[in-house]
């Protein structure tokens, strides 16, 4: 199968989190006059697809620069639950997909598709978006997870102000994904990925090029 993209395109006109700046390319060289075309990129480190080091909310986490290149390749489970706005992923909804498929291993990677993509240029895109509840994210921590991937522009609900699944998360050296694109592609329940961000010195996150290839074709 040809690999999937899970990527959001970065353009000046892609939504941003509320209060954070807007993408903005500048155009600095050209053909014409300097022999080749060059731009300048000014935008958040979270912009569009991006991944979240633990450093993002822990003073001690670790940097995008400091996680091993192997904790952005692998296998990974996708659990496919359509959520409403304002709806949280639980604990329960994870159980039952570990009933109906196999049990998640410790150290994983786990992917959650909910639809809510679809609603990228919609008002309450960032503000009623789902996300794991407390309970799940707890659970998910007890299994010493590698990463942690959504379909919505946040891990946390998007009417949560304290970012307690963040924190919960990172707190536990688990890196979060966020605003994937294209899950909904992908026909298996188990896929491998790939999760490239940008090697930036100190940073709390990156846009990344995410990409999926199907390990096999039980569907989900």
């Amino acid at each position: 199968m040809k690999p999937i993209d899970l990527t959001l395109t970065i353009s000046e006109s892609i939504p941003s989190f509320p209060g954070s700046p807007k993408p903005i390319f500048i155009d600095w060289s050209n053909i014409r006059d300097d022999g080749y075309n060059l731009e300048l990129l000014f935008l958040s480190s979270h912009t569009g697809t991006h991944l979240d080091a633990p450093f993002h909310f822990i003073k001690n986490g670790i940097k995008i620069h400091q996680i091993p290149i192997n904790r952005l390749v692998g296998n990974a489970f996708l659990i496919k639950i359509p959520k409403s706005k304002n709806s949280s992923i639980t604990k329960q909804d994870i159980i039952s997909f570990e009933k109906k498929n196999r049990k998640i291993p410790n150290g994983s990677s786990v992917f959650f598709f909910t639809g809510w993509q679809k609603n990228l240029k919609k008002p309450n895109y960032f503000t009623e978006n789902p996300g794991l509840d407390t309970l799940a994210s707890k659970y998910l921590s007890s299994k010493k997870l590698n990463l942690v991937g959504i379909d919505s522009p946040s891990i946390d609900l998007g009417k949560a102000k304290s970012f307690a699944v963040h924190h919960l998360l990172s707190q536990n050296n688990i890196l979060i994904v966020e605003n994937l694109a294209n899950l909904n592609k992908i026909s298996s329940n188990e896929f491998n990925f790939t999760i490239l961000p940008l090697k930036l010195k100190d940073a709390t996150g990156s846009p990344v090029r995410a990409i999926a290839t199907v390990l096999h074709s039980k569907n989900s």
